[in-house]
């Protein structure tokens, strides 16, 4: 979680990693992942300078969901449909499972963009 630490009389507080965790959402490790799978699509669009329109036909959405994801506003989106939308933008997606290490405390789920 956060550590607080005290700088020329100013309170920081250093995040945990997860933004959403450290607002205290419930589902944060969900929301940073499909935050990244969005962020990564939205490079891949921007990299291939697809339209919205463009990248609704390739995508097989239409152009308000394609704005919705430009956009971050990624309520109606899984993580597996996002997962299958960089598909769509010919990426590989990999998931590794492995046993967490002894030295923290708790399992995550992490997204890495190669």
């Amino acid at each position: 979680m956060a550590r607080a630490s005290a700088s020329k009389g100013k309170a920081i507080t250093r995040g945990s990693g997860n933004v959403f965790a450290d607002l205290g959402f419930p589902d944060a490790d969900e929301r940073q992942t499909k935050l990244r799978l969005a962020y990564a699509l939205n490079a891949i669009m921007q990299a291939q300078r697809l339209t919205q329109a463009a990248a609704a036909a390739r995508l097989g959405l239409n152009q308000p969901k394609v704005s919705a994801l430009r956009n971050y506003k990624l309520e109606g989106f899984s993580v597996e449909r996002l997962m299958t939308l960089l598909n769509a933008l010919d990426q590989d997606v990999e998931i590794v499972i492995r046993a967490k290490p002894r030295s923290r405390a708790a399992a995550r789920i992490s997204v890495v963009a190669a």
